[in-house]
């Protein structure tokens, strides 16, 4: 690599990809981005139906798992992320939403000027390819594709039946005027392939832009300085060690776990863990990877007598072979599936502003992010608190960026978490008892003995775990702990941003890789006006 750029990118993932797909536009700028991973190219990212073969292992994924969760009955829980081009957008199960208008218009009355929701919707615009609508709230030609599914699996009708039994509103599009109701998710597909970042802003781009170098393989292992400005880059490639140099800035896109940790083993970040580690002090910012927010998910289980449903049996796997062939000749049918292929947003109680609570109906019977398998068809679904009160932190478990971080999503430490997930259990064992669905029920897998509040409780401690939502680690503010203002530049450090969703100051209200999407396309306008 050369020595020098204009702009380093750190990490590949949907922020990264953005960024660089974007800077680079300007063909008199030059931009390098550096990820760990691979190209995430493989038929494993552009198959859909392979993201639940990877959320349990470690292909394209770190596979973190927490600390002891105190909330959880002191459970490790599990925290996949991509770790290649793409970043978790390569492994994710690619539904998109954005959250709710009360998100954006919140961080906007924190003092974040310029992110209320009028101010983002144009950069969820500018991002999407949306195939199926056409409005004010939708975009046609941007470099993320979204459809809907092609999965055609008779099950979301039988979900949207169970929905209009239990008395929920169905809605069409999560994204548009309104958000509340259940409905069939939309997903970042292109003719039935995932179509991670990576595939929308930067592999076309590898190759035919002069001023753009990818580099994967690539461990950034510090930050320089010079004094408080950020100078280049330390990094590892192939076992060999190489400095490159920033002539404008220095991007962090390493996502919420990985963003503050290398702050920290760089020396930006709190005093007293640094000096813990021996790290040298470059500037004392204590709110670095603190603020750690996550969607705390509780899933229903259900085996059935169905085929359509995704399981293990004989007569599934020949299913399953004649449902492969019919992919490759038209990229339709069950291995087009998400599995999360319907869900919605509901409140707990009519009075509040916005849905509280988000579900994910998956056609297949899945436990411990599928790490614990059921020779069974059937069905599952998540119901998760969307804007939970507890906070947790990622901190050090050594100087070095080869070693993990501690992370401590801090699940349930609030008991107003707890409450909420118990009324939305309730709602949710509504949809799960309409006739449409208990009709083809064999067995309630996991909450068979489940009757009073107490009991909901104790089951909620016994299985909550993420449904994988990290933000908030590098908190964009002007408070005390804030580590990025609102243009997403470090506190206190000159030439160095974050952005990704480490920077969001509160949990969106649903999926976050389209919002990280548009703060990345927020953040390259920031970079090109100044």
């Amino acid at each position: 690599m050369p020595e020098s750029f204009d702009y380093i990118v750190v990490g590949g993932g949907s922020a990264g990809s953005v960024m660089t797909g974007r800077l680079s536009e300007d063909a008199k700028s030059s931009v390098v981005l550096l990820e760990a991973g691979g190209r995430g190219d493989s038929w494993l990212v552009r198959t859909p139906a392979a993201a639940v073969a990877m959320l349990p292992t470690s292909i394209n994924n770190y596979a973190f798992e927490t600390v002891p969760q105190k909330g959880l009955n002191g459970r490790c829980g599990y925290q996949p992320r991509g770790k290649c081009l793409g970043g978790s957008s390569a492994i994710n199960a690619m539904i998109y939403t954005r959250g709710h208008r009360f998100d954006y218009d919140h961080w906007h009355s924190l003092g974040n000027l310029g992110w209320s929701y009028d101010e983002m919707l144009p950069y969820f615009i500018k991002s999407e390819n949306n195939s199926a609508f056409k409005d004010q709230y939708h975009g046609n030609d941007g470099p993320l594709c979204v459809s809907n599914l092609q999965s055609h699996n008779p099950f979301q009708q039988i979900y949207l039946n169970a929905a209009k039994e239990a008395g929920f509103p169905i809605n069409p599009d999560f994204n548009g005027a309104q958000q509340e109701g259940l409905g069939i998710y939309q997903v970042t597909h292109n003719n039935g392939e995932r179509w991670s970042a990576a595939r929308g802003y930067l592999h076309p781009h590898i190759g035919k832009r002069k001023n753009l170098q990818v580099q994967t393989g690539v461990q950034v292992d510090r930050i320089l300085f010079e004094g408080k400005k950020a100078k280049g880059v330390v990094c590892t490639q192939n076992g060999k060690q190489q400095v490159i140099f920033a002539n404008k800035e220095i991007i962090l896109c390493a996502g919420a776990f990985h963003s503050p940790q290398l702050l920290m083993v760089s020396g930006v970040g709190p005093k007293d863990q640094l000096s813990q580690f021996g790290i040298p002090l470059v500037h004392d910012l204590p709110g670095v990877g603190q603020n750690l927010q996550d969607h705390p998910d509780f899933i229903f289980g259900y085996s059935a007598n169905s085929l359509d449903l995704i399981g293990i049996s004989f007569g599934g796997t020949v299913k399953l072979a004649g449902e492969i062939i019919k992919y490759i000749r038209s990229r339709e049918g069950m291995i087009a599936t998400n599995f999360a292929e319907a869900g919605g947003f509901l409140k707990t109680d009519p009075s509040l502003e916005a849905p509280d609570v988000q579900l994910h109906f998956v056609v297949s019977l899945v436990e411990d992010h599928a790490r614990k398998l059921h020779m069974a068809h059937g069905y599952s679904c998540h119901v998760c608190v969307l804007r939970p009160k507890s906070r947790g932190q990622v901190s050090l478990a050594s100087n070095s960026m080869k070693d993990a971080p501690l992370i401590d999503p801090g699940f349930l430490n609030e008991e107003e978490d707890v409450e909420a997930l118990v009324r939305g259990y309730k709602l949710t064992k509504q949809l799960m008892d309409a006739p449409s669905l208990a009709s083809i029920t064999n067995k309630n897998i996991f909450t068979p003995d489940v009757k009073t509040d107490d009991d909901i409780r104790k089951i909620i401690r016994e299985r909550v775990d993420t449904v994988y939502h990290p933000v908030g680690t590098c908190k964009m503010g002007n408070d005390a702990m804030a580590v990025v203002d609102s243009n997403l530049k470090v506190h206190g450090i000159e030439g160095l941003r974050v952005v990704d969703g480490s920077i969001m100051p509160t949990l969106v209200g649903g999926n976050t890789n389209a919002p990280i999407i548009a703060i990345a396309e927020k953040a390259a306008d920031m970079i090109r006006c100044e």
